[in-house]
């Protein structure tokens, strides 16, 4: 699972005018769950509304997006599910031009990549006060955020964990000088050039790791290297379902260096004006995510192989929103 980092503002401008076919967003299809109100939707506030539900491609968008136009159907819309979209540009833009009208997106992502700030804000909260508030000038409406952050650590297995004890990343950056050879690291290679990455990390911390004890691959092959020890720190998305399932220990990033990716629903502003019950609807779902809501449910997907729209209707169906 890999949420989309940073670009070159360039590519946003080239990209800024896409509309459905230009971003790559297909006709989509209807979602046909029976659903009916449960704790929300009572008295269907959305019925005769016609919603169109994007997402990016990664399991846990797919997700999100699932129990979003769930959540929609319950409350009476009739919902167009155009989940599942390349890259961040497509479904971001389609909510922005009335292409599509809701999606899940990603503090950090927003502030950084469609925004074009450097330095994110240490404090979720205020980070996601100011995503909204300039994104409103988009057309776009930032709904209170969920919990979820899906942002960037590092996890070390269980053998090494009870060997080295380290629960943050300033013990690591301790353990880099106290005893270098015990820390290598498996990594991404955006994430061991970007700033906002390994270069940054080891600077905010005082890290010091040779090249020769990096190693650069693939995001999936990493959870595996890091599984059997062959690194002892790798690099992970903190609500990816395999952390749980190879009961990785993740390191706390204890002087908040790395951007805070809180999950919000994102909806265009002429939707939400011409239905604002959208906001009452989907704002329970959102309250009731976290970090381990979201690795339990990738799980699902990600290692038990399961449908995402099932996986986000079963979920929702038990935690009462539905029925």
């Amino acid at each position: 699972m890999k949420r989309f980092r940073p670009v070159i503002a360039g590519v946003l401008a080239a990209l800024a005018g896409c509309g459905l076919a230009g971003c790559g967003l297909t006709s989509g299809s209807p979602m046909v769950d029976d659903v009916s109100p449960g704790s929300i939707g009572q008295g269907e506030p959305l019925k005769g509304a016609h919603l169109t539900v994007t997402s990016k491609s990664f399991t846990e968008n797919l997700i999100l997006g699932a129990m979003m136009g769930i959540a929609f159907e319950a409350a009476g819309a009739d919902v167009l599910d155009r989940t599942g979209i390349q890259g961040s540009i497509g479904s971001r833009e389609a909510v922005r031009n009335g292409d599509a009208d809701a999606m899940y997106e990603y503090t950090g992502t927003a502030w950084i990549t469609y925004q074009g700030n450097s330095a994110p804000i240490p404090d979720p909260q205020r980070q996601w006060q100011a995503v909204h508030d300039a994104d409103l000038k988009n057309g776009v409406t930032w709904l209170p955020p969920s919990r979820l952050n899906n942002t960037y650590a590092l996890a070390m297995n269980q053998a090494n964990f009870k060997k080295y004890g380290t629960r943050t990343l300033s013990q690591v950056a301790a353990l880099s000088k106290s005893d270098p050879k015990a820390v290598t690291l498996c990594v991404e290679s955006e994430f061991a050039n970007r700033a906002d990455g390994l270069p940054g990390m080891e600077k905010a911390y005082g890290m010091s790791v040779s090249a020769s004890r990096i190693t650069q691959m693939d995001t999936g092959i990493i959870y595996t290297q890091v599984q059997k020890g062959s690194c002892t720190y790798g690099e992970v998305f903190t609500t990816d379902g395999r952390i749980k399932s190879m009961n990785l220990v993740v390191m706390a990033d204890d002087k908040n260096f790395f951007p805070n990716y809180n999950a919000a629903p994102v909806i265009n502003s002429k939707t939400l004006k011409k239905w604002p019950a959208i906001a009452k609807v989907i704002d329970p779902v959102t309250k009731k995510l976290d970090n381990t809501v979201a690795q339990d449910l990738n799980a699902k997907v990600d290692v038990a192989g399961e449908d995402p729209h099932q996986v986000a209707l079963d979920w929702m169906k038990k935690e009462g929103f539905v029925k």
